[in-house]
C-alpha cells in the first residue's frame, strides 16, 4: 500500500496531487472545487456544473461537447455537488483509457485535461453572460433533483434531522441549494455567481496514473484559463459535543411509514486521534449487519423495516436512521436508546468488537484497488489537515478496545429526534 503516494505541487491557483502509478490502465482525474456554504449562494453555485455540461467557447452544443468524449476513447466525464463540513464542493471526475493501450495520435491525457480545464475556465457565453436557454433548461433539471429528495421519504427525513439539529448553522443548508431560489436565478446573475466563484473557490486537483507531477503541471498550465490570486482557504468547520436539552421535531406528510431519525453529536472530527474509535463504536452500534441497531431493533424486536447509524466525520456528526410503523414510535425510540445506553456501560461482545474491525479493514483494503478512493481518501486528509496513511489507519482501528468504545459512547450527546409520520391523528 505504501506505494500509494501522491506528489504535490501548483499552478496558479490550483493544488496539484498526482500519483504516479502503472498499477492502472487508466487515468483518473478528480477535480475538486470548494467554497463556503452561503445560504444566499448556495443554489447557484449548485447549478453551475449543470449549466457547464451543456457547452463551452470552443464547443457550444451540448451534443458536440459530449460527442468530444467519444473522440477520447469513451472517457467518463461527470459532476457531484456536497457539503463537507461548512463549505459547498463541485467535484468533477474523468476517466480515459492511458494512450499506451491505443493507437492514439494525441496524449489522451493532454486533451482530458483540456477538456476539463475549457468546461470550468472556458464555459459558453452570450453576450457577456451564459445561454439563457441553457441555464433555463438547467434550472428544471435541479429543481427535479431537490423535489427526488422530497419524494424519497429515507432521505427527505435524513436531510430534515440534519436541518433540524443544525439550525442557525449553514451546515443545515442542502448542498444542491433550495427549489425556493431557482427562479430568481438568471444568466445574467448566474454569471455573475460563477465570476465570484471562479475567483475565490479552492481547486484541488488530482491524478492517478502513468504520468508524473512535472508533466501535470505542464498540462494543467495549459489547460486551465482561471484568474491569477491566493490559493485561498476551506471555511472552518466548528465540531460541537456539548449536550443541551434535546430537540424533538414531528412532521406530518402523507406517509404509510414512520421515519425516526435521531441526530446525535460526537464531538470529534476527522483528524482527531479518537476518529478510529469513533468508526468503531458506530460500526458496533448500526453501520452493519452484526450491529446492536440492526438485530436488537429490526430483527429481535421487529421495530423498524431499517435501523443504522452513520457518521459525519468531518462534522462530527452521528445520526441513526429507522422505518417504523407509525403506532410504534415510543417503544422504537426506547429501544434505539437502550443500544447507545448498552454501548455506554459496555455491553459490548468480543465478537461484535471483531467483526466490526473486520469490516473497517476490509474496506480501507479494497480502497488500494481503486484510483478514485484512493484520491478521495487522500482529499479526505488533506481536508481535515490529517497525515494519517492507510497502513496507520488500519492499525488505528485494529488497536481500539473495549475500553475506548466506552469512552466515545460516553463524550456523545443527543441533541435531535425527527419523526415524520402521518397527516392522521394518533
Amino acid at each position: 500500500m505504501s506505494s500509494n503516494t501522491f506528489e504535490r505541487g501548483r499552478v496558479n491557483r490550483i493544488r496539484l496531487h498526482v500519483m504516479p502509478t502503472t498499477r492502472f490502465k487508466t487515468f483518473a482525474i478528480t477535480l475538486y472545487a470548494g467554497i463556503p456554504l452561503e445560504e444566499n449562494q448556495v443554489t447557484s453555485t449548485a447549478l453551475l456544473p449543470f449549466v457547464f455540461r451543456r457547452g463551452t467557447s470552443t464547443t457550444p452544443e451540448t451534443i458536440a461537447l459530449r460527442e468530444r468524449l467519444d473522440d477520447l476513447y469513451g472517457a467518463g466525464f461527470g459532476f457531484d455537488v456536497f457539503k463537507r463540513g461548512n463549505n459547498q464542493f463541485i467535484q468533477f471526475r474523468m476517466d480515459v483509457i492511458n494512450d499506451a493501450f491505443v493507437e492514439s495520435k494525441e496524449s489522451l491525457l493532454a486533451a482530458s485535461l483540456r477538456y476539463l480545464g475549457e468546461v470550468v475556465s472556458e464555459p459558453l457565453l452570450e453576450s457577456g453572460h451564459f445561454a439563457t436557454k441553457y441555464v433555463q433548461s438547467e434550472r428544471d433539471t435541479l429543481r427535479k433533483r431537490l423535489e427526488a429528495i422530497i419524494n424519497d421519504k429515507i432521505r427527505y427525513a435524513s436531510e430534515r434531522c440534519t436541518e433540524v439539529m443544525c439550525e442557525g448553522d449553514p451546515y443545515r443548508l442542502h448542498a444542491l441549494g433550495n427549489r425556493a431560489d431557482l427562479p430568481n436565478i438568471s444568466a445574467e446573475s448566474l454569471y455573475e455567481r460563477y465570476h465570484q466563484w471562479i475567483n475565490e473557490a479552492v481547486f484541488d486537483l488530482y491524478i492517478a496514473g502513468d504520468t508524473s507531477l512535472a508533466e501535470v503541471e505542464t498540462l494543467v498550465a495549459e489547460a486551465f484559463k482561471l484568474p491569477d490570486g491566493d490559493i485561498g482557504a476551506f471555511a472552518s468547520t466548528d465540531v460541537r459535543s456539548d449536550a443541551r436539552e434535546v430537540k424533538t421535531v414531528v412532521e406530518k406528510m402523507d406517509v404509510k411509514q414512520g421515519k425516526l431519525n435521531l441526530g446525535l453529536r460526537t464531538g470529534i472530527s476527522y483528524g482527531d486521534d479518537q476518529y478510529p474509535a469513533l468508526l468503531v463504536y458506530n460500526g458496533v452500534l448500526g453501520a452493519y449487519p452484526h450491529s446492536k441497531l440492526f438485530i436488537n431493533v429490526r430483527e429481535k424486536a421487529s421495530l423498524a423495516y431499517y435501523a443504522s447509524s452513520r457518521i459525519d466525520g468531518h462534522k462530527g456528526l452521528l445520526t441513526i436512521q429507522s422505518g417504523i410503523e407509525i403506532d410504534k414510535y415510543e417503544r422504537a425510540l426506547t429501544i434505539i436508546k437502550e443500544q447507545i445506553a448498552d454501548i455506554q456501560a459496555g455491553k459490548i461482545s468480543e465478537l461484535e468488537i471483531d467483526q466490526t474491525k473486520a469490516m473497517l479493514v476490509n474496506s480501507v483494503r479494497e480502497m488500494q484497488d481503486s484510483a478514485a478512493e484512493l484520491i478521495a481518501y487522500d482529499f479526505n486528509a488533506q481536508f481535515s489537515g490529517s497525515t494519517r496513511t492507510a497502513e496507520a489507519f488500519i492499525a488505528q482501528i485494529q488497536a481500539v478496545t473495549a475500553d475506548d468504545i466506552v469512552q466515545i459512547a460516553n463524550g456523545i450527546h443527543l441533541d435531535t429526534v425527527y419523526f415524520l409520520r402521518d397527516r392522521k391523528e394518533a
